[in-house]
């Protein structure tokens, strides 16, 4: 029987059937599923044929983005589908952490289909936040407390930055649950707002690895949120606006840079005149990506010409502040993969060599991913050999790394020089990725 639900909206996206799966396709490809849907497919669809379970919340966040409004299952012809579907601006943003932690250790394969990256989800809400009333027997959080984890989220986020995201998930996820977010149930006190604050931090690692590790992007989205509204609890503006920044990296990542244009801005705008310095720095780096990946060459330069004045008064260490390790070596970085958009390559190839000369030890992911970049930016300039050269720099610290983002980067550069694979530097090269691949 013909599947007429599915033949309307087709027909009100006005898309040809190739065009539908490639964006279905690509929706896939965010959420860590890789899929090879055709026009044969949809036209099997259309017969009567129903996808797998697993595929059909997929195919309707990507009708949900072609017609602009939600849909389920049954709007496309389909049994509805059991999925967590709840807004992630609603509810208690603690119970929302505590519920994402334990589903990302324990069940991690269900947030594939349950847990979808949403264009819809990057719509900020406009009412102001309201505090919910939560059950726990009421208790004094102290400084001891937010002591306790802040240090721990330093310790977890140098381990990120020496060994990728992919590591030692689990136990800063275990910490997250059993440790974190059962303070924040009934507290009182005067240290209260700095408890969330930490947690905001907190939550805010957990979407940073999940999405450097390349699981459903839908996670870390959700947890990003979960990140924002514990700061808007806290009071915090820079912990917000760090949050915020998580999402517009993310949206520009994943190829949406008119989202992450508006999430860019909401974050610097979310800063005052009292902040930080080098946090205004750092989210007008964060607009200079944006703009630029959009296509604005003005707003992207004057973005960057903000934060370098931003980083050139920032008074602080710059370890000492959780807005990063913001320093000349993060803008130089920006700058490159801004230009670099703008298509101003031999300038970003400059920049980003900057930025891994400048980058210490303990920047190990850093550096790696930055020299990817770089490497596949010297490919663009038709430079195989100097692109090879780079990467087998990087010999001793690539077999540490676990990490989604690193190997996407390793993996489209060994497609862009497969012309130049005789070539006997890139071909040392080519060979290290593909031993790293295999392991």
């Amino acid at each position: 029987m013909s599947n007429i639900a599915l033949q309307e909206a087709i027909a009100a996206a006005g898309k040809p059937y190739a065009k539908v799966a490639e964006t279905i396709n690509a929706v896939g490809a965010e959420n860590g599923r890789a899929m090879y849907y055709d026009a044969a497919a949809i036209a099997h669809w259309l017969s009567g044929t129903v996808p797998m379970a697993g595929t059909i919340p997929i195919i309707v966040e990507t009708f949900t983005r072609l017609l602009g409004h939600d849909l389920t299952a049954p709007d496309l012809g389909w049994p509805h589908i059991e999925a967590v579907s709840e807004e992630p601006w609603g509810g208690d943003p603690v119970t929302w952490v505590a519920r994402l932690g334990k589903d990302d250790m324990l069940n991690r394969r269900s947030l594939l289909t349950t847990g979808l990256y949403s264009l819809a989800a990057l719509n900020l809400p406009t009412e102001p936040h309201i505090i919910t009333a939560r059950s726990g027997e009421p208790r004094r959080a102290g400084a001891s407390d937010v002591e306790r984890i802040r240090t721990m989220c330093g310790q977890f986020s140098t381990a990120d930055d020496l060994f990728g995201g992919g590591h030692a998930r689990a136990a800063v996820l275990a910490y997250l649950i059993h440790e974190v977010a059962p303070l924040l149930h009934g507290t009182t006190g005067r240290a209260r707002p700095e408890l969330f604050t930490a947690a905001s931090q907190m939550t805010y690692l957990a979407a940073f690895m999940a999405s450097d590790a390349g699981d459903a992007a839908g996670l870390a989205q959700r947890y990003y949120i979960q990140a924002i509204r514990l700061a808007e609890e806290a009071g915090d503006p820079t912990a917000k606006a760090t949050a915020l920044r998580g999402l517009a990296t993310q949206a520009v990542e994943l190829g949406h840079p008119t989202r992450a244009v508006d999430l860019a801005e909401a974050a610097a705008s979310t800063l005052s005149g009292g902040c930080p310095a080098r946090a205004r720095a750092w989210m007008a780096g964060m607009c200079a990506d944006a703009h630029a990946a959009n296509g604005n060459t003005r707003a992207a330069l004057n973005a960057l010409r903000q934060a370098e004045v931003n980083l050139d008064r920032a008074d602080s260490v710059p370890e000492a502040q959780w807005t990063g390790a913001y320093r000349r070596a993060s803008l130089e970085h920006q700058t490159g993969t801004a230009l670099a958009q703008l298509a101003d390559l031999p300038a970003a190839e400059r920049h980003l060599s900057n930025s891994v000369r400048a980058r210490h030890g303990g920047e190990r992911r850093s550096r790696v991913l930055i020299a990817s970049r770089l490497a596949g930016l010297q490919v663009r300039r038709r430079c195989p050999d100097t692109a090879a050269a780079t990467i087998l720099e990087l010999r001793e610290d690539l077999p540490l790394l676990t990490s989604g983002r690193v190997k996407n980067e390793l993996t489209r550069l060994r497609s862009a020089w497969v012309p130049a694979r005789t070539n006997p530097a890139v071909g040392r090269a080519d060979r290290l990725i593909s031993s790293l691949a295999n392991r």
